[in-house]
């Protein structure tokens, strides 16, 4: 540890909260830059919003949600027409300050004039979003999951999630929701660090008992319901796999604003927290992301008033310990180099071979034969990103990786949603200045100019003003007053508007497709023409 500061260089960079460290030029961070703005409240709901708006059938595992203050009146109107439309429909909200953490600040709702407007709502905004009033009991208890997920590599991508969670329990039976149980929170809100405070909270030395358990307890007990578990988890591997991908552009803009390209530094990794629950239905729900989920495997226990001491927790420690394990395996530096050593030894062994068979091959068949056959064992190594764990290998008598890859894996199953990557790819090309986070009007007429986008109906002042009108909205929601500028969000919010513009026949994210690839298209051919002219 270095409370004061390091001199030396290292392999691993491990920080507490945040990446906050711009003397790394070589290793690895355990933090992405940008990732604790990325998963607050108000920004996750827009990054996933803007994709419901693209594909909203794939995208229905997040609640509703408005943002406030700035969304107040459409909410207000919207439940009004929701209720006009359906008299029977009796909904609940839940109000989640934009910063809150550890259930700080939540409360129920049942209209919106019940909201907490007064005071200080500029300096405290939030999310508002329907309340799922039919959730998975267990034991007459709700519950939600936390799981871990790894997100080792933003280019390429690759994702990890761990093969076990925790399940975190209220401490009172739950009922839905009504005027007289709002406000109790042992019931309704599943933080660990609300029902700790209950009389009803019960710690327990047993995995699949007590008021926090591990997930992987919960999952037998469904099973031996007869639940089809083995879908139940492809469901949650599909909810973070989408939900990284809404997280991945603006990532990529705060990325290269820190790590610009082509200069040293570091590659980043970093360990998420899923909070996520179960409808009745099995349906899982995903409640928010923490960037920096909580690592302690031991409780205080109140030993006599005032006086606590730490008590090991064994069902935390036998989650998080396996994650902290092997994704420090995952990311180990040396497993590189042993890998490259020996990559070198199978080369040399396999062009010895070759020289071998070369004299033996006219007297001997069956030589062949038992060369074909090495080969296809060496190529099937294990999956998953495991190693083959000999019994001279530094990972010797480790358990096997609790973490498991499931992007690149499934990648064929879900590239087709990362069209906001492809826009973001566009954004940072026009960005301009290493280091910003804004797109300036030049940088924008640039945009539209290369990619011949604007035409008799769509003249270069009309540009000016679509830029200016959006990124005034977008600075006016206090985004980030740090630059001036257009944002990310402004910029995708533009390019929908240009597709919807050029292509108005088709669904929204056809129209966004189609236009990526005229951009992509464009772009390409100008690259080619500045290259022959540089030879040239």
């Amino acid at each position: 540890q270095f409370p004061f500061g390091r001199r030396l260089p290292c392999d691993i960079y491990w920080h507490g909260v945040s990446f906050h460290d711009n003397d790394i030029f070589s290793g690895q961070v355990n933090k992405f830059p940008g990732m604790t703005e990325m998963v607050r409240k108000i920004t996750l709901s827009r990054a996933v919003r803007t994709m419901q708006d693209l594909f909203p059938l794939e995208y229905n595992f997040y609640p509703r949600s408005w943002i406030l203050p700035e969304e107040f009146p459409l909410f207000v109107d919207e439940v009004r027409m929701m209720k006009d439309s359906d008299p029977s429909w009796k909904p609940t909200f839940i109000v989640k300050p934009d910063g809150g953490c550890q259930g700080d600040g939540i409360y129920l709702i049942k209209d919106p004039s019940d909201i907490r407007l007064t005071g200080s709502s500029q300096s405290r905004p939030a999310v508002v979003q329907e309340y799922i009033c039919k959730p998975l009991l267990v034991d007459k208890l709700k519950f939600d999951i936390r799981l871990y997920v790894l997100l080792k590599s933003l280019e390429p991508l690759e994702i990890y999630i761990a093969k076990d969670g925790l399940s975190r329990f209220c401490t009172e039976p739950y009922q839905e929701p009504t005027l007289k149980n709002l406000h109790q929170v042992f019931m309704h809100l599943t933080n660990y660090s609300l029902n700790i405070h209950s009389g009803n909270f019960i710690h327990s030395d047993n995995v699949n008992t007590g008021s926090k358990r591990t997930f992987s307890s919960i999952l037998c007990r469904l099973s031996s319901r007869g639940a089809d578990v083995k879908k139940l988890w492809s469901d949650i591997i599909s909810l973070v796999i989408k939900t990284i991908i809404a997280l991945t552009p603006e990532l990529k803009v705060y990325y290269q604003s820190d790590i610009p390209a082509g200069k040293p530094g570091p590659t980043c990794f970093q360990i998420l927290g899923f909070d996520i629950l179960l409808m009745k239905n099995l349906k899982p729900m995903l409640l928010e992301v923490n960037a920096n989920p909580s690592m302690r495997i031991e409780h205080e226990q109140e030993l006599s008033p005032g006086v606590f001491e730490n008590v090991p927790s064994p069902v935390d420690e036998e989650v998080k310990v396996a994650v902290i394990r092997d994704t420090l395996r995952l990311v180990d530096p040396q497993k590189k180099k042993r890998k490259d050593v020996q990559r070198h030894r199978e080369s040399c062994q396999n062009k010895a071979n070759i020289r071998s068979n070369y004299f033996v091959c006219c007297r001997s068949q069956t030589l062949e034969h038992v060369s074909e056959g090495k080969e296809e064992a060496l190529e099937a190594g294990p999956a998953d990103g495991e190693e083959c764990e000999g019994s001279r290998g530094p990972e010797a008598g480790l358990p096997s990786l609790c973490l498991k890859q499931v992007f690149p894996k499934y990648a064929k199953q879900f590239n087709y949603l990362r069209l906001v990557d492809r826009v973001a790819a566009l954004f940072i090309r026009f960005l301009g200045v290493k280091g910003t986070t804004k797109l300036g009007p030049t940088g924008f007429r640039t945009f539209i100019r290369n990619c011949k986008l604007s035409n008799s109906n769509f003249s270069m002042a009309a540009v000016d003003i679509l830029y200016i009108d959006i990124t005034r909205r977008w600075n006016s929601m206090g985004i980030d007053h740090k630059e001036s500028g257009m944002c990310l969000q402004a910029f995708v919010e533009a390019f929908f508007c240009l597709a919807q513009k050029k292509y108005k026949s088709l669904p929204l994210h056809e129209q966004v497709a189609s236009l990526i690839d005229f951009c992509e298209y464009h772009l390409a051919a100008l690259d080619e023409k500045r290259l022959v002219c540089g030879r040239g």
